[in-house]
């Protein structure tokens, strides 16, 4: 049976965000997830999650920027990452050792570390020696606060340019770093609108080791995981088969929300795994 960590950027977005956190134990879930925790204090996110019994299992490292108000820019400006992008590495390095005081603080095991959006007319080969020497750095830095760094492959569609858009890249590049700590966020999203096949995708990697976090939603429009071309209870019963027993991250734009109850309203899907 899986474990569902509701993401709280996406969801509940009808309240303000330090509710989300009650809505969502509220909802049955244990554990959430969201994108970046940087604009709170670090004491009202743990008094959060405390008040409320749940685990934070993820979120994402600043999106570029060196300080506060530079990630604050960042994150307003849609910024997808620097960890591939030559020339930002002690912005990155920054980003990171942020990444972990937050993880230090509030108790969780994963930061993602976002590849970032390739510049127009970089080297190939540097931009991947930037990622993995940036990689390395990150996994090397994480393992000594006992925490796990995943990266994520994105679909093109939803980023264009992002650098990271396929499982077999981000298992090469994992075999590149030779970081034990560093994983694959393996979001069946992305995996679908970019490659397909999903359920042989999952019983081709998740036999590694290497998967540290997955992440659902509907496809194509992102919604639901029960809206769309994904047969979600049968995706569901090949992780039960392949014995995976992380996260599932329901990373989603809820579309039955709205004035007719909210994220609430659109959970039938997941009452049969609570």
């Amino acid at each position: 049976m899986q474990k569902f960590a509701a993401n709280l950027t996406m969801m509940y977005t009808e309240l303000p965000f330090l509710q989300r956190f009650e809505a969502a134990a509220g909802d049955g879930f244990k554990a959430v997830e969201f994108a970046f925790p940087y604009a709170w204090p670090k004491e009202e996110l743990l008094d959060g999650l405390k008040a409320h019994h749940l685990q934070l299992v993820l979120f994402n490292a600043p999106p570029g920027g060196m300080d506060a108000e530079g990630i604050a820019q960042a994150v307003e400006a849609g910024d997808k990452g620097t960890a591939c992008i030559p020339g930002r590495e002690r912005e990155f390095r920054a980003g990171v050792a942020l990444a972990i005081d937050f993880a230090l603080a509030l108790n969780c095991p994963r930061i993602h570390l976002m590849a970032g959006i390739v510049p127009r007319g970089a080297d190939p080969i540097q931009v991947r020696a930037t990622y993995v020497n940036n990689l390395r750095w990150a996994s090397i830095k994480a393992a000594q606060a006992g925490r796990d760094v995943l990266i994520e492959p994105i679909n093109t569609r939803d980023i264009p340019g992002f650098y990271l858009n396929r499982q077999d890249h981000a298992h090469e590049i994992l075999a590149e770093v030779g970081s034990p700590n560093l994983k694959v966020q393996m979001d069946l999203y992305h995996c679908q609108i970019v490659e397909g096949d999903v359920a042989m995708k999952l019983r081709k990697y998740l036999p590694t080791g290497k998967v540290g976090h997955i992440q659902i939603a509907g496809v194509p429009q992102r919604h639901e995981p029960d809206v769309g071309e994904l047969h979600y209870p049968y995706l569901f019963s090949v992780l039960d088969e392949l014995g995976y027993e992380g996260w599932v991250g329901c990373e989603y734009r809820p579309q039955r929300g709205g004035q007719m109850g909210g994220t609430s309203s659109g959970l039938g899907w997941l009452r049969p795994y609570l």
